[in-house]
């Protein structure tokens, strides 16, 4: 058995060399999450690391966070770093929800399509979709709402949840996020920000995070898609809506025990700009890519591009042919026969140039495949 001073001293030296398993050089369009963590992040990491420090968020470094969201997000903000954005949405609306309670968001909202249901087996609570033609609900189909709060056969209409950026890549502005906020407190509504890639919105509005979430009772925030390891947070801002949360933060499994590493990777990301300028870039090259892609016969990009993803539709057999050479990406239900490209804080122009010239190969040789058989 090795003594306290020989462990100690393991700090000092590097481990052994361990092979690599994957391709560094190697850069995707499926997801931001594929991208890995942004040094400054490391360093955050690297810098709460060594000896013992209290667990559970009774620490320095989530008490530091606590002082710079109250920066972004109003003096009475509390903030409560977990573990994933699903844990994140799902603590943040059941938090503010009661039991009979139902949550009115975008179809094609994240909490209603991509979370296999755990609002709703976790979290006790209903989702309520409206239709939207481009992901973003607006004030008058808030206002236009009827809600029978009589009915003991229905789900009670009690928050509203609104994504920004949405899953459709489109991003409320700070006017559009103000006048959807007051139409939902007008209805009676509380309001959740599913804010994920909050700081892509900033980036294209060039609004600031609170006057992204003015109107917000309780949020999301990401971190992980925008250079983080695994960390969000929920930030209430309107600590009296959310009553218990600590509680449920442990029983939803999302209270970490070394909590300095979440609240470390936030501050390294929030304490300075280094959010706004990793969605800056990510942002800057969504946009080159489009452009890029978009050059090419055959190919369309559907939509605008307001942050870091662009919704391609491309000729058939093109996405199979794009694959097969080893490049990942998903086709997206959202828009009929489109795929989604997805930048990241990381991505290179040299992978877009290198992703758009295996694009142009694949649709060239599909139109060959057209003209032989025609």
């Amino acid at each position: 058995m090795s003594s306290p001073d020989a462990s100690n001293s393991q700090l000092n030296h590097p481990a052994a060399t361990a092979p690599m398993l994957h391709d560094a050089a190697q850069y995707h369009f499926g997801s931001d999450n594929y991208a890995g963590v942004h040094p400054e992040v490391l360093d955050r990491i690297a810098q709460a690391n060594g000896g013992h420090v209290a667990g559970y968020g009774d620490d320095p470094y989530t008490a530091r966070l606590q002082q710079v969201m109250r920066q972004h997000f109003g003096a009475d903000a509390v903030t409560y770093p977990v573990l994933n954005g699903t844990g994140a949405n799902v603590l943040a609306l059941q938090s503010v929800m009661p039991r009979w309670g139902g949550v009115v968001a975008a179809a094609t909202a994240h909490i209603n399509t991509d979370e296999n249901g755990a609002p709703e087996r976790v979290g006790g609570l209903k989702i309520l979709p409206l239709p939207t033609p481009d992901g973003k609900l607006t004030a008058a189909q808030i206002d236009a709402l009827e809600i029978d709060r009589s009915n003991v056969h229905a789900a009670e209409p009690w928050a509203l949840s609104f994504s920004n950026s949405t899953e459709l890549g489109t991003v409320y502005s700070a006017e559009e996020t103000a006048a959807l906020t007051a139409a939902a407190h007008r209805k009676g509504l509380l309001v959740h920000l599913d804010g994920s890639r909050l700081a892509n919105a900033a980036a294209t509005t060039g609004a600031s995070l609170a006057e992204l979430s003015a109107g917000v009772d309780i949020l999301s925030l990401g971190a992980t898609k925008n250079g983080a390891l695994a960390a969000e947070a929920v930030v209430v801002k309107r600590p009296e809506c959310a009553r218990g949360i600590e509680f449920l933060q442990k029983i939803n499994l999302q209270l970490a025990s070394k909590q300095r590493f979440l609240a470390a990777q936030l501050l390294a990301l929030y304490e300075g700009d280094l959010y706004l300028r990793n969605a800056q870039h990510a942002n800057a090259q969504a946009q080159l890519l489009a452009e890029s892609i978009s050059a090419i016969p055959g190919c369309t990009v559907a939509g605008s591009v307001d942050a870091n993803a662009v919704f391609v539709q491309l000729p058939a057999g093109v996405a199979d042919r794009v694959r097969a050479s080893g490049s990942r990406f998903y086709d997206w239900p959202f828009i009929p026969n489109s795929v989604r490209l997805m930048t990241a804080w990381d991505t290179p122009t040299s992978a877009i140039e290198a992703f758009v010239a295996e694009v142009r190969r694949a649709t060239e040789h599909a139109a060959t495949i057209d003209d032989t058989a025609n």
